[in-house]
């Protein structure tokens, strides 16, 4: 009798130990320890930071999971990058060369922000135990596949006139090349006339930018999910268990619709506006994201995107967001920004001076 009370009294314990971590469902099955939402849904809501070292593609000569050791020795290496560029400036260093240096990076040209006030990361990404050397994980050689041919010549009659969502800040002085990117304000980038986030931060799809301001937050009732961007503050809406709005209403970073699949959040978006073409894509590209709570620190983000006038196949990437405890602060993009019409004042002066030379 006192061994099967021992018995009885051990189990009790370990039915509650497992209870109170979160592990046995109504029915009594195990269950992975994410935290739930008040509809039995996993409860994404959380503050992510995105800041990563694996880029969208994968470089040559890289398998597409790292070693401990290959993905020690690459961070180790931009680690020792990165201190060396924080080192203090001299004072008496003498000026940048006339019109900039012509380097290309956020600190080149003519000045800008130094290394200090960056944030591109530390490590890899790290998915299912897997150290990943690129995002993109189909096509198997983790590249994005080649534009089709309609997609060039459209690139090519549009590269001056629309700027695309996943322009960069730090590009290369798109004045000199090509021609006509200072005419008006509608040809700058998005993330510079404060409308999108830089570098697709805003989605979708969603990927690391690689500079600064990397959290995303998202808050979930049953029947929105809330994708707020730190950078340039866009909130996107996924409207749950909704239809798409029509064809005619099109939107910066379309309409996201959303339902669940098991304990995976299927967001579903369409009906884009030609003016954001993310990597020179049309307005009918098709980008499906998948949600998806591994434990109480991390989620999976995975995304598939269509658009046959711009790829010949679909394509996919997957990371993790881990959960951080920072705090999301405004970003006031227009706040005291004189900077646009600056930019177009100094383009009309070089215009003037190279009248005035003949040019």
């Amino acid at each position: 009798m006192h061994n099967r009370l021992v018995e009885l009294t051990g189990a009790l314990t370990t039915a509650i130990l497992i209870s109170a971590a979160g592990l046995v469902s109504v029915s009594g099955q195990v269950k992975s320890a994410v935290p739930r939402a008040v509809d039995g849904h996993p409860d994404l809501t959380g503050m992510y930071d995105l800041a990563m070292l694996t880029p969208l593609e994968r470089p040559a000569g890289l398998p597409a999971v790292l070693s401990d050791a290959e993905a020690a020795k690459l961070e180790k290496a931009i680690a020792d990058q990165e201190a060396r560029a924080r080192a203090p400036i001299r004072g008496d260093r003498e000026a940048p060369p006339k019109g900039g240096d012509g380097s290309i990076g956020p600190a080149g040209n003519v000045g800008g922000y130094n290394t200090f006030w960056l944030d591109r990361g530390t490590h890899y990404s790290t998915v299912n135990g897997q150290k990943r050397s690129a995002i993109v994980i189909d096509p198997p050689d983790g590249k994005v596949p080649a534009l089709t041919p309609e997609a060039r010549q459209r690139a090519a009659r549009f590269i001056a006139a629309r700027p695309t969502s996943d322009a960069g800040e730090s590009n290369r002085d798109p004045g000199l090349e090509p021609p006509g990117s200072y005419d008006d304000p509608e040809r700058r980038p998005l993330g510079e006339r404060c409308l999108l986030g830089f570098g697709s931060t805003s989605g979708p799809p969603i990927l690391p930018n690689y500079f600064y301001n990397n959290l995303h937050q998202i808050v979930q009732t049953p029947q929105y999910v809330m994708i707020l961007t730190e950078m340039v503050h866009d909130a996107r809406i996924v409207r749950m268990n909704a239809e798409h709005l029509p064809p005619t209403i099109r939107k910066w970073i379309g309409d996201s619709v959303g339902h669940w699949e098991g304990d995976t959040l299927v967001v579903d978006t369409t009906n884009f506006t030609d003016q954001t073409r993310f990597r020179g894509a049309t307005e009918n590209m098709h980008v499906v994201e998948r949600f998806t709570r591994v434990d109480t620190r991390s989620l999976t983000y995975r995304f598939t995107i269509e658009d046959p006038a711009t790829w010949p196949r679909p394509w996919t990437g997957e990371y993790t967001w881990p959960i951080t405890d920072e705090k999301l602060y405004e970003y006031a993009c227009h706040e005291a920004n004189y900077a646009l019409g600056g930019i177009l004042s100094g383009a009309r002066q070089r215009d003037a001076e190279a009248k005035a030379a003949g040019k």
